[in-house]
């Protein structure tokens, strides 16, 4: 199916001239003053996992695989694949590490995702944008700290880092960006 390049995003599944598949890993468009706005593509071959960059005018045509969307519940990780478990068949898949990425550490027991299938193999996985984790170790707010731009280093439960402000204690559950790992609000439990 033929989209144009500004409307890629991350996770989407493109085919090149090349007849190779591709996982798009970041889209950014770019609008100058002058010339031409552009997108810019960084992608992933899913065949051997070799990474490259195209750039698009962004009403070029580009192909978008046509890759099936399966709500999937995360249910453990063993070495380097991730178990998954469809909830109306209960049918498992399992996905490889270099599929999941950056977003393994995100990832909790029974958490729904959608994983998309090309071929009956995982290509993609998408992870809900924000999840709650409990604080487990940070440093003491130091007196005077009051600017709402000074934030301290913490660790969550899952072994993350983010920076939290400084208000935040451990055993305080916060609300965590997955895309970009950060500190979102306070949970509301």
């Amino acid at each position: 199916m033929k989209v144009i390049a500004s409307s890629i995003r991350k996770g989407n599944i493109i085919e090149r001239d090349d007849g190779q598949l591709y996982v798009v890993l970041t889209a950014e468009s770019f609008h100058p003053g002058k010339g031409t706005p552009t997108t810019q593509i960084d992608m992933r071959r899913i065949s051997d996992g070799v990474k490259t960059t195209d750039r698009y005018k962004t009403t070029e045509q580009v192909e978008r695989a046509f890759v099936e969307d399966f709500d999937y519940n995360f249910l453990y990780r063993e070495g380097d694949d991730f178990h998954f478990m469809n909830a109306e068949n209960y049918e498992q898949m399992v996905v490889k590490a270099d599929v999941v990425g950056d977003m393994a550490v995100w990832l909790q027991e029974n958490m729904k995702c959608i994983l998309s299938v090309f071929n009956d193999v995982c290509v993609s996985i998408q992870i809900p944008p924000r999840v709650t984790l409990e604080i487990v170790e940070t440093e003491p707010a130091m007196k005077g700290q009051t600017a709402s731009s000074s934030y301290k280093p913490a660790k969550l439960e899952n072994g993350a880092r983010i920076m939290v402000p400084p208000h935040i204690g451990v055993g305080t559950r916060v609300v965590v960006q997955t895309e970009d790992g950060s500190y979102s609000e306070r949970a509301k439990d």
